[in-house]
């Protein structure tokens, strides 16, 4: 049997209100059965008390059964195991997650099955709780098969022992698991928590000795950039449907504007919201909808993103706040790939930044090198992370460590390793003969001047200490000018967009100031690196004269 989830033409169907599954249920049978145990079940909490086969929509049908139409019952294996749904709020995601879960209870034939809702919150549990309790004691015949006991938040099928237990997650409530199905709820906060995808592994293991088992995940947008294990699994999800990555045990199913329409600003009319709520008209009104996006048009940018991250499902690259520094509304436009392999390449001089270093703060470098062909800057941050910093700031380590993936972050075991490493990447730039100077902040850089002066051999009056708060407006304004104008072209990192977003700006003055202080908890060093950088450029340094291989004693020559 052949078969392929991914979805193609998705963008073009989305827009047609059109189903986003492409593959019918591979055992018809199979799904026509569980759809006709799930269409029966009541939701108490609705006006005049509907059936989910009234209240629902085609597409969430769809969803279900493909979810049940994947089981093989020859074989007691169910061919599509991972399910993804990416759908705005209140598109009835915790009633339809009671409603898949209690299917998959009383269809099981498993005795003492175990199938778990996880959710990250007690809250949030409970709201996929009180909808399968309540569709239990709507149905005389459910009630007398099941037992539901609310304390512990599960329901017994008294039949096979089977038992639906909706928990909220850590490791003591998940660890050492057999459930032959999991649906983990809101995906997207987990992905603020250090220990998510170890925990949730442990959630799931048990699917090993399952082959009829799943797993769903069900989430809206995060209202802030994707992180942890939901980046990880959305990544993937887009990855299946796109056709990039071939795993037909994968269904994603994601409800989010396509590229040109928020290219376009069409997301922002309200005749293109139904895009991401296919519940429109049904769960989700369409007038209250209206009236929280007039709110949060008026309340100011901030609020309006978090209008469109949990709504309208539009990913928020960079958390912009009202007190940002100016540079963020144009940083993500100025991306270009740049590497330091193209800095050293291009450019006629370079000058680096360097930032930060603290047991809990992040190490920042920033290098940039000036193209004279181009006429453009050319930027390239990398920043160090000691592992203490992961345990100390526990919700930002899912964020640290998809900054170590993306190649931008280091996470360094042993103290001092992450200051060797910044030299290592002095000394490249100083070998290639461009390097003009060093600026850094001059509180706490004793162990880079130790040792770039004393180890490398770095002439001290090359490093410059950069002077912070206001005395820094001018690196400030210029960095944001050349943004805006698209003079400086940047790595375009997720590790520097999410610094970049946190920045917050304090008047002094006349002038302007970005601390740390003023910033909160958001790292923002790389940045403050990158504003030491542009210090040392906007003084236009001579042209330097590139080095060739035979003027470095430590480089290979290659001979003929």
């Amino acid at each position: 049997m052949n078969w392929s989830t991914a979805c193609l033409d998705w963008e073009s169907r989305i827009m047609e209100r059109e189903s986003l599954i492409v593959v019918p249920p591979l055992f018809p049978a199979e799904a026509d059965a569980a759809l006709s145990v799930f269409k029966e079940l009541r939701l108490v909490d609705v006006l005049g008390r509907p059936t989910l086969g009234e209240a629902g929509r085609q597409w969430l049908f769809d969803f279900v059964g493909t979810i049940f139409g994947a089981y093989n019952p020859k074989s007691g294996r169910r061919l599509i195991q991972e399910f993804f749904l990416l759908v705005s709020k209140k598109n009835s995601k915790s009633t339809s997650s009671a409603g898949i879960m209690m299917t998959a209870l009383i269809r099981n034939w498993r005795e003492s099955a175990e199938f778990l809702i996880i959710a990250p919150t007690v809250e949030i549990a409970n709201n996929s709780f009180y909808p399968a309790r309540d569709m239990v004691k709507a149905d005389d015949e459910l009630s007398d098969l099941m037992h539901v006991q609310e304390h512990y938040r599960q329901i017994t099928h008294r039949g096979t022992g089977a038992v639906l237990k909706v928990v909220a997650a850590d490791n003591e409530t998940v660890g050492g698991k057999k459930a032959s199905g999991v649906l983990i709820d809101e995906c997207w906060l987990f992905g603020k928590r250090a220990n998510a995808e170890n925990m949730l592994r442990e959630a799931y293991g048990g699917l090993a000795s399952r082959p009829e088992g799943f797993v769903i995940w069900l989430t809206t947008q995060s209202d802030e950039a994707p992180a942890g294990i939901f980046k990880q699994k959305l990544d993937y999800a887009r990855g299946v449907r796109d056709g990039e990555i071939d795993d037909n045990r994968f269904l994603p199913v994601l409800y989010e504007f396509p590229k040109s329409i928020l290219d376009e600003k069409k997301h922002l009319d309200p005749k293109y919201f139904y895009v991401t709520n296919p519940n429109l008209g049904a769960s989700v009104d369409e007038e209250f909808l209206l009236r929280e996006f007039g709110k949060a048009d008026a309340a100011g940018h901030e609020s309006m993103q978090g209008f469109l991250a949990k709504h309208l499902n539009v990913e928020m690259g960079m958390n912009l706040k009202t007190q940002r520094w100016a540079g963020a509304d144009f940083w993500e436009d100025a991306a270009g790939g740049v590497t330091l392999d193209l800095i050293l390449e291009r450019s006629d001089v370079i000058v680096i930044g360097g930032d930060g270093g603290g047991l809990d703060d992040l190490l920042g470098l920033y290098v940039i090198g000036r193209d004279p062909e181009a006429g453009q800057w050319l930027g390239w941050a990398h920043a160090w992370a000691h592992k203490i910093a992961l345990e100390r700031r526990k919700s930002e380590a899912p964020r640290y460590l998809d900054f170590a993936k993306e190649g931008f972050l280091t996470v360094v075991e042993n103290i001092g390793d992450d200051v060797k490493e910044f030299a290592d990447i002095v000394m490249q730039c100083e070998d290639s003969g461009l390097l003009d100077r060093i600026g850094v902040d001059p509180v706490g850089i004793g162990e880079i001047v130790d040792e770039l002066v004393d180890k490398r051999g770095i002439d001290h009056d090359r490093i410059v200490g950069i002077s912070q708060g206001w005395r820094l407006n001018g690196a400030i304004k210029t960095l944001e000018r050349k943004v805006a104008e698209k003079s400086i072209t940047h790595d375009g990192s997720e590790m520097m967009t999410w610094c970049v977003g946190n920045a917050r700006v304090e008047p002094a003055g006349n002038a302007i100031r970005i601390t740390k202080q003023i910033s909160g908890t958001g790292k923002i060093d790389p940045l403050m690196a990158a504003f030491n950088a542009v210090a040392l450029m906007a003084m236009n340094p001579e042209a330097k004269q590139k080095r060739s291989a035979y003027e470095n004693p430590e480089a290979e020559v290659m001979t003929f």
